[in-house]
């Protein structure tokens, strides 16, 4: 009797430390079902102390010395400060492997640097 009495403790210290890690470190299930696309040549960001906003479009104007360029604006993404943070170092990260795999880029296609 006394082996089964041991045992319990042990068991809850297992499950508990096993919930605590499950806590720290959640899986994630991503969850595509309204997940659309959207293809953008051109943002804009504006802040606030409590956001940071990124407006997407579509510049269809490809000739040169036009007097207006209109640009159809398609999508809005609001942000904490936080995660535009996070989402900066995650871009500067994806950029680096970029040019590490296929060269330097320019900021403008085609133009020297």
């Amino acid at each position: 009797m006394s082996t089964e009495t041991s045992k319990a403790p042990r068991q809850t210290q297992d499950a508990a430390a096993q919930a605590a890690k499950a806590a720290a470190n959640p899986s994630i299930r991503w969850d595509d079902t309204n997940l659309k696309s959207s293809y953008a040549n051109v943002c804009n960001v504006s802040t606030t102390r409590e956001e940071v906003v990124l407006i997407f479009g579509i510049n269809n104007a490809w000739e040169r010395g036009q007097s207006e360029v209109h640009v159809q604006l398609t999508d809005r993404l609001i942000l904490s400060p936080f995660a535009a943070k996070r989402l900066a170092t995650l871009l500067t990260n994806v950029m680096t492997d970029y040019e590490k795999r296929f060269g330097a880029m320019t900021e403008q296609p085609g133009r020297p640097e």
